[in-house]
């Protein structure tokens, strides 16, 4: 079981190379779901806006309505989590293709003397399926940061420290606080600077392309802003992917222990 996070947790933002990714249609939704059932595939879902996540996996896609049935938790403080949830976002794998998805609406439910959850068929489901666009959650425990670099008008260059959420071989995600307005949609911000693990600052050049808003757990705002990499110094893609394949590896490890 997976205990809840009193880290914020934004709503996942799709970059624009991610749009063609989207499936739309009835029966490739459920084709999709139901390949997540017969690969027994883990699935993490977040409890949105609470930010509560926990393992779950989907146990049938219902025939005779649009409905999908996914696992309830061992705790009972995530089952209620995922019943007041806005929506529960849930990621998953398939063959190396990562899958991604909201369910609205959900209700508790008994499945063989087990908590499960019904909800709605999500509306879509993001298919990614090439790897460059692959975007792996920071974890918590492993911080990193992003210096996003200004230059005002008199030539002088400051640096304002980010969060990363998650980063991909396209962009980054940054928590952004409410009150501060610096990271505007389109804007760019050329020499900030990616703190990557295990390796030297990369000098990158930063393209905002999105800006959410979300209700953090204690109700205060705060926004996410979803920036993609406009420039990177030689080498730099393969320092990102070098990070989130060690990432994944260490997912991956960690799914076949709780398998």
């Amino acid at each position: 079981m997976t205990e809840p996070s009193d880290a914020p947790l934004a709503d996942p933002v799709r970059y624009d190379e991610e749009e063609k990714y989207l499936v739309h249609g009835e029966y490739e939704i459920r084709q999709i779901l139901q390949s997540l059932i017969a690969r027994r595939a883990l699935v993490s879902g977040c409890a949105m806006p609470r930010n509560h996540t926990f393992p779950t996996s989907i146990i049938e896609v219902l025939e005779d309505e649009d409905g999908v049935l996914i696992d309830g938790s061992a705790s009972e403080t995530i089952n209620r989590s995922i019943e007041e949830a806005r929506h529960v976002s849930c990621v998953s794998r398939l063959d190396r293709i990562h899958v991604q998805f909201k369910l609205h609406d959900l209700q508790r439910v008994q499945k063989e003397g087990q908590v499960a959850f019904l909800a709605p068929l999500p509306d879509s489901i993001l298919r990614l399926q090439r790897r460059e666009f692959y975007r792996l959650q920071v974890p918590v425990t492993q911080p990193m940061e992003c210096a996003v670099a200004e230059r005002h008008p008199d030539g002088e260059t400051t640096y304002r420290n980010y969060r990363v959420l998650d980063i991909s071989g396209g962009g980054i995600a940054l928590a952004v606080q409410a009150e501060e307005p610096t990271l505007r949609p389109y804007k760019e911000f050329p020499g900030s600077l990616l703190h990557l693990p295990d390796s030297g600052p990369l000098c990158i050049r930063l393209m905002v392309k999105s800006l959410h808003r979300q209700l953090n757990q204690n109700g205060s705002e705060s926004w996410r802003a979803g920036c993609q990499f406009t420039d990177l110094p030689r080498g730099g893609d393969a320092l990102i992917q070098r990070y989130i394949f060690r990432l994944e590896r260490q997912r991956s490890a960690r799914e076949r222990g709780a398998a």
